[in-house]
């Protein structure tokens, strides 16, 4: 059976990951990632997700290792993770009332297989107009402070955000049918969980 590696310490990246019947360890790349408002998102995530994958693959040369990158961006700026609750709340104000974009760019890569293998998936968000209470409530949760721009689809889903077009696993940040596409390339297995299995492991 191959090693496989995800690059990532996400909880939900890790749940997904496990929906699609893969076994595989964590570790975490260690990569500095660097956003680049002068590039492509797409672009710049799979360059990030190949990053984080290599950093941990020169340190296990007989392991595919899966990297991941997830970039919102909004009227052309890509949104880093919040600095604090403030740059949290500035954020969510940004982006209300109007659609962000959600990029993940994916890598698989095994070095001593010379595998270099790049991917990527973006969904539109669309959040509702800006309710001061609302985002006050859902700072005070904790809940932005890890996430790229700021929030978690899984807590807002339904409330501040009102719909997506595409893919709820890339919001996330392992589209697993593009993901599954690549592992295949390298002869590795993985299912694609339906919908409702994506929401119920992430949620």
């Amino acid at each position: 059976m191959k090693r496989v590696i995800l690059a990532s310490q996400s909880p939900r990246r890790s749940a997904l990951l496990s929906a699609m019947g893969i076994r595989f360890e964590t570790m975490v790349s260690g990569f500095d990632e660097q956003l680049d408002n002068d590039r492509d998102p797409v672009l710049v995530a799979k360059e990030l997700a190949l990053g984080k994958a290599m950093a941990v693959a020169r340190l296990h040369p007989d392991a595919f290792v899966i990297g991941a990158d997830t970039i919102v961006s909004i009227d052309g700026h890509q949104l880093e993770k919040p600095r604090d609750e403030q740059d949290a709340r500035d954020m969510l104000r940004l982006l209300a009332g109007k659609p962000n974009y959600v990029t993940t760019g994916l890598a698989v890569v095994c070095v001593n297989e010379n595998v270099r293998l790049t991917g990527a998936d973006t969904t539109a968000v669309f959040f509702a107009p800006y309710d001061e209470k609302r985002v006050n409530e859902y700072v005070a949760t904790g809940d932005p402070m890890d996430k790229a721009g700021g929030y978690g689809i899984q807590a807002l889903m339904g409330t501040m955000i009102t719909g997506i077009e595409g893919r709820y696993d890339t919001v996330v940040g392992l589209p697993c049918a593009p993901l599954a596409k690549l592992l295949a390339q390298c002869d590795i297995a993985g299912q694609v969980p339906d919908e409702e299995t994506i929401r119920s492991v992430t949620d």
